[in-house]
């Protein structure tokens, strides 16, 4: 995979970040002593730390993340090395390969790929909208108020998951990077942004949700391709449901496989 240049390591030296114009709570890098691939913090981010971490992009092209549930490398397997570049990848293609796999048996009287949604027409910063959800979601009470705060070198945030090697989805993808070029696209068309990580679940922000039904129904089909098990194992019965329910106006895109 292409990569920007990794400031990570110059926190060896100095843990706080502030040569890089930081200031870090204590943490740890992970990867390899010469080249680590990620920084996490010890403690739960809190609602201010997304925010905090923001700065990192413009002064050192180190990207904020969330990592939720249970933090450790042996139960997540990081495996950056085993995934290829996002850029090598179609997200039309790739999407309509999941959807020929699994939509026949998934939805009934299901056709053939219906193709990218189209974007809609925004003016929303899609870096405002994953701070506010970023914040949102380690609220006291809110199921990522214990999420570490961390830093990716990643030349967009599509690409972290395959930076830092997630294995989250294994079960219906080994290489993760062909979903960060979904993700790349969903960034080009709804200004998505990867906000939280943990085992096996993906939590997206988005500064341009459908707003229609219409509109709705064509992304879940993208959905649908991109992660089954979201709507296949969840409460949503069908996509028609799942669009209406689970993206129209939401800013929060949540993926889990099983």
């Amino acid at each position: 995979m292409a990569m920007i240049p990794n400031q990570l390591p110059k926190l060896v030296s100095d843990p706080t970040g502030r040569s890089l114009g930081l200031d870090l709570p204590p943490g740890a890098l992970t990867g390899p002593a010469g080249a680590p691939y990620l920084w996490s913090g010890h403690g739960a981010a809190g609602p201010a730390a997304w925010s905090a971490l923001r700065p990192a992009a413009r002064t050192a092209g180190l990207l904020p993340v969330l990592l939720g549930g249970d933090w450790g490398l042996d139960r997540w397997e990081l495996m950056p090395e085993r995934m290829s570049d996002p850029a090598d990848h179609d997200a039309a293609e790739v999407l309509a390969e999941f959807w020929e796999a699994n939509a026949s048996d998934e939805i009934p009287g299901s056709s053939g790929w219906p193709g990218l949604a189209p974007e809609p027409p925004h003016d929303s910063d899609p870096d405002r909208t994953a701070a506010t959800v970023a914040e949102m979601l380690t609220e006291p009470g809110f199921w990522l108020e214990d999420a570490r705060p961390a830093l990716v070198p990643a030349r967009r945030s599509a690409d972290i998951p395959a930076v830092i090697g997630w294995t989250g989805p294994l079960n219906h993808e080994n290489d993760v990077a062909r979903l960060c070029a979904v993700l790349r696209s969903w960034e080009d068309r709804f200004g998505a942004r990867v906000v939280a990580l943990t085992f096996d679940q993906l939590v997206v922000s988005v500064a341009a949700p459908p707003g229609t039904v219409e509109e709705a129904e064509a992304v879940a089909a993208e959905h649908f391709a991109f992660c089954p098990d979201t709507i296949t194992q969840g409460s949503h019965d069908g996509l028609r449901k799942y669009a209406r329910t689970g993206l129209l106006d939401s800013p929060v895109w949540t993926f889990w496989w099983d």
